[in-house]
């Protein structure tokens, strides 16, 4: 008979028993070993249906196909611009893929994206380390505007997120800013209080601090219900 061994983020180790019996599947940071799945990193224990994968608590961002970023222009060339996404190699984000304009062979692409603009792109293409290919075509992927940027470990964008985004949503709603998470772990907020926007990045700050333990949700909720007039 299958079994779990684990609950929903608990945290285990390598080497530790996940599960047993074929009915589960191994999952990222996993494997099988005859009839038993074994975490193979630290991390956070996330069972969707089936599958087992953990969620590493540690470790930089390495970037996947499909993945929503936000990256930094640093390079303005003649066919598009290169793009720091938290990658020891720069991103690729050409003319075709960041606007359905027509645009002149030779013309200034810095009056589009200029080095220092933030903007959020979708990752279309990885072939290998230096080849990341980037596009602006899809819904709320834009050139960001003025706003706070904050810096998070990768592996703490799920909670950030929350399940279906229910967690960014109720801090925008408690909040009234303008959020985007990139799951390199930059996100981008801005408000029209000043006071909101810092009760929004403390309350950030405590899904990274205390993503690890259970009750989470509640937690988050509570802190912003008790600093709803802002911090």
């Amino acid at each position: 008979m299958s079994k779990l061994l684990v609950t929903e983020k608990e945290i285990v180790v390598p080497g530790q028993e996940l599960a047993e019996g074929m009915d589960y599947l191994p999952g990222d940071d996993t494997y099988r070993d005859k009839d038993k799945i074994i975490a193979t990193r630290i991390g956070l224990v996330s069972i969707v249906g089936r599958l087992v994968k953990i969620t590493p608590l540690t470790g930089p961002y390495i970037p996947k196909r499909g993945d929503l970023v936000i990256g930094d222009i640093v390079n303005v060339g003649f066919g598009g611009w290169r793009v720091d996404i938290g990658w020891p190699f720069d991103a690729n984000l050409s003319v075709r893929d960041a606007t359905s304009d027509f645009i002149n062979k030779g013309a200034d692409l810095s009056k589009y994206f200029n080095y220092g603009d933030y903007v959020v792109v979708q990752i279309v293409n990885v072939a290998g380390a230096k080849i990341i290919d980037l596009s602006m075509k899809g819904p709320g992927l834009r050139k960001l505007g003025p706003g706070r940027l904050l810096k998070i470990p990768q592996s703490r964008v799920p909670r950030v997120i929350g399940k279906q985004g229910s967690m960014i949503s109720m801090i925008k709603d408690y909040t009234g800013c303008k959020i985007s998470v990139g799951q390199n772990g930059l996100i981008w907020l801005s408000g029209e209080d000043p006071k909101k926007e810092m009760l929004a990045i403390k309350s950030i700050k405590k899904i990274e601090d205390e993503s690890h333990i259970s009750g989470l949700t509640e937690r988050i909720k509570e802190f912003l219900e008790s600093n709803k007039d802002g911090i």
